[in-house]
């Protein structure tokens, strides 16, 4: 049984002060990440400060025509909230992917971007893992890796990251707000969250005792032409082989703006900007989709049971782009691959 100290924050200030205060502590929101890991003897804090109560739930219009939404809104609000719909609705879509209709009531906006991979190694205290003990080993690369990246991995780690809701936030190009010990900063998404190189302990680039308070995303939501593509072994509560988020912007069939990310595939979602300006400038038709996702792709490298996941990516990707320029994108609630 482990033994913790659980506390409740009264504000952002206290949280950061109580968690200056104590070595090992943790914030906890919902719990579906953290309750898990705990169980697993995998998260061993010393202190759980509860962070449920504070005013970080609101979802709001930003001067410059954006939105800021707050750390603690759950899943699901966020998801049927009408303005995520109206405006960002492939971020929406990503939401009603992931997980269950349960884990979404639970699950908070904050704690979203924080989970941590589903490796089987990470997960099973009786193996090595670089990102439980560094220095331990990785069991994944010559062991069960069907789930593994293919992008952006190194020797010490090939998991990936688990989230739906990340990839949408990619193509949207979030900023996350935080608050620590040397006040507020916002981090540019592309930068909050870190590929394992040889400090696979470390997901993100969060500073000791920081709290993320809000998630603003800029005005541009690719309302008309988007989807979000998830293929995955069953059609509930899996986590994807390979997602792919997309957002075109498309006048007289030409694309003016190209924005595409995968999940599933490493450590962070995946963007290449070369493969999005491919696109700028061309017809909205599968060739130029293909040719996008021959530049996304060519430095993925598959291991023992995974090298399907290449060519898997290949072929999603163009259908999300296809599904994204007809401005079908997927629908969640039946899961049929349009």
């Amino acid at each position: 049984m482990i033994d913790f100290e659980y506390v409740r924050a009264s504000d952002v200030a206290d949280a950061v002060r109580q968690s200056a205060a104590s070595t090992g502590a943790k914030f906890i929101a919902g719990g579906t990440n953290l309750i898990d890991l705990m169980k697993e003897d995998v998260e061993k804090p010393r202190r759980l400060i509860d962070i449920s109560r504070l005013p970080l739930k609101q979802v709001e219009e930003t001067a410059e025509g954006g939105v800021k939404i707050g750390a603690l809104v759950p899943n699901s609000d966020l998801a049927y909230h009408s303005l995520i719909e109206r405006r960002y609705p492939v971020l929406a879509s990503a939401i009603l992917a992931g997980a269950s209709a349960q884990l979404r009531n639970m699950a908070s906006i904050g704690g979203n971007l924080l989970q941590r991979t589903r490796c089987y190694y990470f997960y099973d205290a009786a193996t090595p893992c670089n990102k439980r003990e560094p220095g331990s080993g990785c069991p994944a690369i010559e062991g069960l890796n069907r789930m593994h990246a293919i992008l952006g991995a190194s020797e010490h780690c090939i998991a990936t990251h688990p989230s739906d809701m990340c990839v949408a936030l990619a193509i949207l190009e979030a900023r996350v707000h935080v608050a620590g010990p040397d006040g507020e900063r916002v981090i540019p998404f592309p930068d909050f969250h870190r590929l394992p190189g040889d400090m696979p302990q470390t997901d993100t680039n969060l500073q000791p005792h920081e709290i993320v308070t809000a998630v603003e995303i800029p005005p541009q939501g690719f309302a008309k032409n988007y989807t979000y593509l998830k293929i995955r072994d069953r059609l509930s509560y899996a986590f994807a082989l390979v997602s792919v988020a997309a957002g075109l912007e498309i006048e007289d069939g030409t694309i003016k703006e190209a924005r595409f990310a995968l999940g599933g595939v490493a450590h962070k979602p995946w963007r290449n900007r070369a493969a999005e300006d491919l696109l700028r400038g061309q017809a909205a038709n599968a060739g130029n989709f293909q040719q996008a996702a021959d530049i996304l792709l060519r430095e993925a490298k598959g291991y023992s049971h995974n090298r399907f996941k290449i060519d898997l990516a290949r072929r999603t990707i163009v259908r999300a782009l296809t599904q994204a320029a007809r401005g079908t994108p997927q629908i969640q609630s039946d899961k049929k691959v349009r």
